[in-house]
């Protein structure tokens, strides 16, 4: 499993991915090498919902990658998928006690350790830092300094994720610095075509050094 918390982190947009782009973009950004897929989803519509994640954890599960869950632990459960809590979300415990001990579930921690220090003591998979840079989906959220991912390294050992406006100009710092995984939505999916999206997701596929 620790092998799939490296790479590129894919996360979905229902504004992006609307008009029936989300299946072919998702499967493109899988084939350019996304290891992990965040559906992100925060409409009322259960059923939509549902069906939309079944089929994304079909083409994970076809191309070697990991589903992720937003803050919905019932329908991850229902999946057997993992999933992905922000602050104020539920409990990461609680979401432990439900998934199991083999589920992968992620915790935003924004820019705080002490966040982190509580989502590891709670038994997460990994860390979420961000934002790091301009973020369209989050434009409000408190912002991280590249140097935050090495003060993380030095307290815990999980993986590290970073978020926020990341694109393939400044990806390569926040390696560098210490994210095991690049959370990326707009400069990945905003594609004019699914061949784009999977040339991108190559791109910063590539970033990653291999071990």
């Amino acid at each position: 499993m620790k092998d799939k918390l490296r790479g590129l982190y894919a996360i979905t947009d229902s504004q992006l991915l609307e008009g029936g782009r989300l299946l072919p973009y998702v499967e493109a950004a899988l084939k350019g090498g996304a290891r992990l897929l965040q559906y992100r989803d925060k409409s009322g519509d259960a059923a939509r919902r549902l069906r939309e994640a079944s089929q994304l954890a079909e083409l994970c599960a076809r191309h070697g990658a990991e589903l992720i869950i937003n803050d919905d632990a019932e329908l991850a459960a229902k999946l057997g998928v993992g999933l992905h809590l922000g602050q104020g979300d539920g409990s990461l415990a609680a979401a432990r006690a439900l998934l199991g001990r083999q589920a992968i579930i992620g915790a935003t921690c924004h820019a705080e350790l002490q966040l982190a220090a509580e989502a590891n003591r709670e038994g997460a998979s990994y860390l979420a830092f961000g934002r790091f840079f301009n973020s369209q989906t989050k434009p409000g959220a408190p912002a991280a300094r590249p140097e935050l991912l090495g003060q993380a390294r030095a307290h815990f050992q999980l993986p590290l994720v970073a978020i926020g406006g990341i694109d393939l100009h400044n990806a390569g710092q926040l390696i560098r610095a210490g994210a095991d995984l690049l959370a990326v939505i707009h400069a990945l999916f905003s594609a004019p075509t699914a061949a784009e999206v999977e040339r991108r997701a190559r791109a910063f596929s590539v970033l990653f050094p291999s071990s």
